[in-house]
C-alpha cells in the first residue's frame, strides 16, 4: 500500500503537474492556427503562453528545484496541495482567457485574483521550505524562486486594471508597470535563479566559483528595478522608470558576465544549451531597447507593443523550452543510456530550430513597414512551425522513457527499480543536485557527451539550413506581392508610379469627437506607407479602413494597430467604419506626392464621406403587409401597472439595461444590424409614478462606445450620460419629480445612428390620481434609416440616409407589419389609453385612430383636452415633435376593426400602421 509519509515518485508528480502545460500548449496552437477568427487573438497568444505555459512551468519547476537544492524532499501529503495550487491557477487562468474576448471584466478580475493568490501561495509555501530546510550555498535560488513568486500578484492586479479601460495616456503607463512586474520581474527572477545551476549543468561544466556570490547581490538589483520601473510607471516619472531599469541592467549584466565566463569552457551545442543562450540575449535586449524606449518617446502603449514578440518568442518561449528539454528527460528517467536517447530526440535539428527561430524574432524586431505583409505571414508560418515542432519531438521523447522504464523493470525482475538508474542513482534527484565539493563544483548531469552533437559539421549544417529556410520563406512573401516590397511592376491602384523601395511611417490618433489627427498624411508616390493607429478616445472603439481594402480592426480606448497600405501611387481615402462615425467626419486622406511635391491625379482621397444617400434601400422590396416573420415575437404593447419594492417610503425599480449587438427583424424579410438595450431593438418599458426612484445599471456588451440618457431625470449630464467603453458598466439613478411620457436613448454621438440602430426606449411617469381605465397601451414610434450590410439579407445603419432624411421604414413598437397581424384588442363601451412617444431620431408623429375620436389628449405634461359633452368637441390626431410623449383616450361605440396610423401618410406607408379589434 502507499503510504503518504514517504515521498512520491517525482516522475509521477511532474507528469501530473504537466498536464495543463499540454493542455494550454494544445490551446495555443489552435489559436495559432484560427487567429483570423478568434476575438482578440493577439492577447490570447501571449497570455496563453505567459499564463498557461511559463506561470504553469515556474510553479512546477521551481517546487522541483527548491527540494533538490535544498536536500529537503517535500512529504506525499505536499503533493496535493501542490496540485490545488495549480488547479487555483488554471483556473483563473480560463477566467481570464474568458474575460478579454467577452469584455466580461468580472471574469478578469476573478482570474487575476486566483491566479495572484495561487502564485502567492507558492512563494510562501517556498520560503516555509526554505525556512525548515539546513543551511545550503544554493539557497539564494529558493530567495529568488520566492521574490518572482511574491512580486506576480502585483502584475495581475495591473492586468486586471487594463482590463477594464483606461485613458491612453494612463494605459501605457500601467502596461508598462504590469510588463516589468511580470516579465522583468516574476519570470525575469525565476530565470535568473534558475540559471545559477542550470546553466553549468546543461554545458556539463563546472560553476564557477563567484556564481553564488554574484547572484546574491544581483538579488537585490534586479528585485529592486523592478519595484522602480513599476512605481516610475504608475506614476508617470520617466526617470525613476529610467533608473529601475538601469538598476535591473546592472543585475542582468552580473548574471550575464557569469554565463559567458561559465560558457567558455564548454561553449553551448545542443538544443536546451543553445535555447537559454539565445533567450538570455533576447532578455538583456529587450530590457535595452525598453530603455531607449522610455528616452526617445515616453510612455508609449504602441512602442511597448513593439516588444512584444522579442519578449514573448526571443525571451519566454526560448528560455522555456530551453529548460524543458534539458529536464523533461532526466526527470523522466530510465537510466542514463536512456536519459541520452530521449535527450537526442529532443534536440534533434538544435542548431536548425534555434537558428530560425531566432532570425524570425528578429525580423518581427525590425522597426514597422520594414517587411512587407506577405513576408511577415510566411516568417511568422515558418517561426511558429519551428517552435511547435517541440511538441511531437517531446512526445517521441517521452515514448523512449517509457520503454526504458520498462526494460528496466523487466530486468530488475519488479516494479522498485522503475524510478531508479543503475547503481540506485534516481534520475529525477539528478537533474538539478549540486555536486558534493566546494567552490566550482560541477553539477550532477547524466554521464557522456552532449546529446545530439554526434559529428562537429552537423551544428553549422543545420545553421546553415535554418538560414536559408528563412531566405526562403521571406522570397515566398515578397513573390506573393512583389510591389508590397518595391519590386515588380508599378503600384497596382494604376497611378503609373514605381515603387520607390521607400517606406514611409506615420501616426495617426483617433480622438474624441471622431476625427483622426493628422487627418490628412502626404507620403511620396511609390513608397510603402505604414500607418501606426492608436486609439485616444478615452471611451470610443474606432478602427481605420482604407479604400484600398487595408484596415485596422477595432480598437477599445488604449490599443493600437499597424495599418500596412502597401505601396501608394495615388491618393487614397480612409474612414471610420463604426456606424455614423464616418458621416461624423472621421475621414483621412492619403495624399500620394510627385517629384516636385504635387498631390498625384487620379486618387480617390475625398471620398470619404460615405456613399449616396439614394443608394438602393434594402426595405424597398420589403412586403409590408406580410406577417412578421417566424423568429420575431411580437412586443406587447400593454403598458404593465406599475410595480417595485418600496425602500424608506419610496417604490425604487432597478434596472439592467444590457447593451447587445444582434440582427433584428424591422419588417418582414428586413434585418438590421441593431444595437439594443436587452436585447431588442428598442429597449424595455420602465413604468413608475412621480416620486419613484429609477436605479439603472447599463452594461456595455458591445464593440463600441454607448450610454444612455434619461429625460424622465433631472441630473447634470456629465457622469451619468457619459459614454462607457465595451465591457464596461455604470450606474444611472434619478428621481421622477414630474409626470409624462418620457424618451431615454443612447447619448454617444452621432446619436442619430445610435437611435437609428435601435437605442431607445420609454419611461412612463404617471401623475397622481391618474384615473384608471380599461386598457392602456404605450406605441414609441421611431424611423429606421438602412443601408445594404456585408452579409445578404442583412442591413445596416445608413447615416446618410439619416443626413437626408429619408427613412427606409417608420415603425411603432420596433416593427412595421407585428400589430396588423397581432391587433390591439378592445370591447365596446371601454375606455382605452394610448401612450405615445415620438422616439425619432428625426421625425415627428400625428396620431390617428380610423373611425375614432379623442375625448382625451394629453401632451407633454399637460391636457389638451378633457372629456366633456358634445359641446366641447374631440380631437382627430395627437402631434408630436421628435421626443416628445403624450397619451389619448377613446371608447368605441361599435364593434370592429380601427387601424390606427401616423396620418404623416408617406410614414404611414411606410410601416407606421396597425389595428385595434374591438369586440362587441
Amino acid at each position: 500500500m502507499h503510504d503518504p509519509q514517504r515521498p512520491a515518485r517525482r516522475s509521477s508528480w511532474h507528469r501530473r503537474a504537466g498536464r495543463p502545460v499540454r493542455v494550454w500548449t494544445a490551446a495555443l496552437l489552435a489559436v495559432v492556427l484560427l487567429h483570423r477568427w478568434v476575438p482578440e487573438a493577439r492577447w490570447l497568444l501571449v497570455h496563453l503562453t505567459t499564463l498557461g505555459l511559463v506561470t504553469n512551468s515556474v510553479l512546477v519547476w521551481s517546487q522541483h528545484f527548491t527540494e533538490s537544492l535544498l536536500h529537503h524532499r517535500l512529504p506525499g501529503t505536499a503533493r496535493s496541495r501542490q496540485l490545488a495550487r495549480l488547479g487555483v491557477l488554471n483556473a483563473g487562468i480560463v477566467l481570464l482567457v474568458a474575460g478579454a474576448p467577452t469584455g466580461w471584466w468580472w471574469a478578469s478580475l476573478a482570474g487575476a485574483t486566483a491566479v495572484g493568490a495561487a502564485v502567492a501561495w507558492h512563494g510562501a509555501s517556498l520560503l516555509a521550505q526554505l525556512r525548515a530546510a539546513l543551511p545550503s550555498r544554493f539557497a539564494v535560488a529558493v530567495r529568488y524562486y520566492a521574490a518572482a513568486a511574491l512580486l506576480l500578484p502585483v502584475g495581475a492586479v495591473l492586468g486586471a486594471v487594463l482590463a477594464a479601460g483606461l485613458p491612453d495616456r494612463v494605459h501605457a503607463r500601467v502596461l508598462l508597470a504590469h510588463e516589468a512586474v511580470n516579465v522583468l520581474g516574476f519570470v525575469g527572477l525565476t530565470v535568473a535563479g534558475t540559471l545559477l545551476t542550470l546553466w553549468p549543468t546543461v554545458l556539463r561544466t563546472r560553476m564557477r566559483e563567484e556564481a553564488v556570490r554574484v547572484a546574491t547581490r544581483a538579488l537585490g538589483a534586479l528585485a529592486g528595478g523592478v519595484v522602480l520601473t513599476g512605481t516610475g510607471a504608475l506614476l508617470g516619472s520617466e526617470a525613476l522608470a529610467l533608473a529601475g531599469l538601469a538598476g535591473y541592467g546592472l543585475g542582468l549584466g552580473a548574471v550575464l558576465v557569469v554565463m559567458v565566463r561559465t560558457a567558455r569552457a564548454r561553449p553551448p551545442v545542443d538544443h536546451a544549451g543553445l535555447c537559454l543562450a539565445a533567450g538570455t540575449a533576447w532578455w538583456a535586449a529587450t530590457v535595452v531597447a525598453l530603455a531607449v524606449l522610455l528616452v526617445r518617446g515616453g510612455f508609449d502603449a504602441a512602442a511597448l507593443g513593439r516588444l512584444t514578440v522579442p519578449l514573448v518568442a526571443g525571451f519566454l518561449v526560448q528560455v522555456l523550452l530551453g529548460a524543458m528539454s534539458y529536464l523533461l528527460p532526466v526527470t523522466m528517467g530510465g537510466g542514463p543510456a536512456v536519459v541520452r536517447a530521449a535527450h537526442r530526440a529532443l534536440g534533434r535539428g538544435a542548431a536548425f530550430r534555434v537558428v530560425v527561430v531566432n532570425l524570425c524574432v528578429l525580423l518581427f524586431a525590425l522597426p514597422p513597414g520594414t517587411l512587407p505583409s506577405w513576408v511577415r505571414v510566411s516568417v511568422s508560418a515558418l517561426g511558429a512551425a519551428v517552435l511547435f515542432a517541440s511538441v511531437p519531438l517531446t512526445v517521441a521523447a517521452a515514448r523512449i522513457s517509457v520503454a526504458g522504464r520498462r526494460a528496466a523493470r523487466a530486468a530488475a525482475g519488479g516494479p522498485a527499480a522503475a524510478a531508479d538508474g543503475p547503481g540506485g542513482t534516481s534520475a529525477a534527484a539528478a537533474a538539478h543536485r549540486p555536486a558534493a565539493g566546494g567552490a566550482g563544483t560541477a553539477v550532477a548531469a547524466p554521464p557522456e557527451g552532449p546529446p545530439g552533437a554526434a559529428g562537429p559539421d552537423r551544428p553549422a549544417r543545420g545553421a546553415l539550413a535554418g538560414v536559408l529556410a528563412v531566405v526562403l520563406a521571406v522570397a515566398a512573401g515578397i513573390a506573393a506581392d512583389p510591389a508590397a516590397a518595391g519590386l515588380g511592376a508599378p503600384a497596382a491602384d494604376g497611378a503609373g508610379t514605381a515603387p520607390t523601395g521607400e517606406t514611409t511611417v506615420v501616426r495617426v490618433a483617433a480622438r474624441e469627437g471622431m476625427r483622426f489627427d493628422p487627418a490628412v498624411v502626404e507620403v511620396p508616390a511609390g513608397d510603402e506607407l505604414v500607418i501606426e493607429l492608436v486609439n485616444e478616445d478615452p471611451t470610443g472603439v474606432h478602427d481605420l479602413v482604407l479604400d484600398s481594402g487595408a484596415g485596422s480592426g477595432r480598437l477599445a480606448p488604449g490599443q493600437s494597430a499597424t495599418v500596412e497600405a502597401g505601396v501608394v501611387g495615388a491618393s487614397l481615402a480612409g474612414w471610420c467604419s463604426v456606424v455614423g462615425h464616418r458621416s461624423a467626419g472621421m475621414t483621412l486622406e492619403v495624399v500620394a506626392l510627385d517629384a516636385d511635391g504635387r498631390p498625384v491625379a487620379g486618387g480617390t482621397a475625398g471620398t470619404g464621406a460615405g456613399g449616396p444617400a439614394g443608394a438602393p434601400d434594402p426595405a424597398a422590396a420589403a412586403d409590408l403587409a406580410a406577417a412578421p416573420g417566424p423568429e420575431h415575437t411580437t412586443r406587447s404593447p400593454v403598458l404593465e401597472p406599475v410595480t417595485g419594492p418600496v425602500e424608506d417610503g419610496r417604490r425604487v425599480h432597478r434596472v439592467r439595461l444590457e447593451v447587445e449587438e444582434l440582427d433584428q427583424e424591422l419588417a418582414p424579410g428586413v434585418r438590421v444590424r441593431s444595437w439594443t438595450y436587452g436585447g431588442r431593438y428598442m429597449g424595455p418599458t420602465l413604468h413608475g409614478e412621480v416620486g419613484d426612484v429609477f436605479e439603472v445599471e447599463l452594461h456595455n456588451g458591445g464593440t463600441t462606445g454607448h450610454s444612455v440618457d434619461f429625460h424622465a431625470g433631472v441630473v447634470a449630464p456629465d457622469g451619468p450620460m457619459r459614454t462607457v467603453p465595451p465591457g464596461e458598466s455604470l450606474t444611472y439613478r434619478f428621481e421622477a419629480v414630474r409626470s409624462g411620457t418620457w424618451l431615454y436613448h443612447c447619448a454617444t454621438a452621432p446619436m442619430s445612428s445610435h437611435v437609428a440602430a435601435g437605442m431607445f426606449g420609454a419611461v412612463v411617469v404617471d401623475p397622481p390620481g391618474l384615473p384608471p381605465v380599461d386598457r392602456e397601451y404605450l406605441l414609441v414610434h421611431s424611423e429606421a434609416y438602412l443601408a445594404a450590410g456585408d452579409e445578404p439579407g442583412t442591413a445596416v445603419v445608413s447615416p446618410e440616409r439619416v443626413r437626408a432624411g429619408t427613412p427606409s421604414l417608420t415603425v411603432f413598437n420596433g416593427h412595421a407589419t407585428q400589430y396588423l397581424h397581432e391587433p390591439l384588442r378592445a370591447r365596446v363601451g371601454e375606455r382605452v389609453r394610448i401612450r405615445l412617444l415620438a422616439a425619432g431620431p428625426s421625425g415627428g408623429l400625428s396620431f390617428h385612430v380610423v373611425g375614432g375620436q379623442f375625448d382625451t389628449v394629453h401632451k407633454e405634461g399637460a391636457y389638451l383636452l378633457r372629456p366633456g359633452g358634445p359641446e366641447q368637441g374631440g380631437a382627430q390626431a395627437l402631434d408630436l415633435a421628435p421626443a416628445q410623449g403624450g397619451f389619448v383616450e377613446l371608447t368605441f361605440a361599435e364593434p370592429g376593426t380601427y387601424p390606427f396610423l401616423d396620418h404623416d401618410l408617406a410614414a404611414a406607408e411606410r410601416g407606421a400602421r396597425g389595428l385595434i379589434r374591438v369586440e362587441g
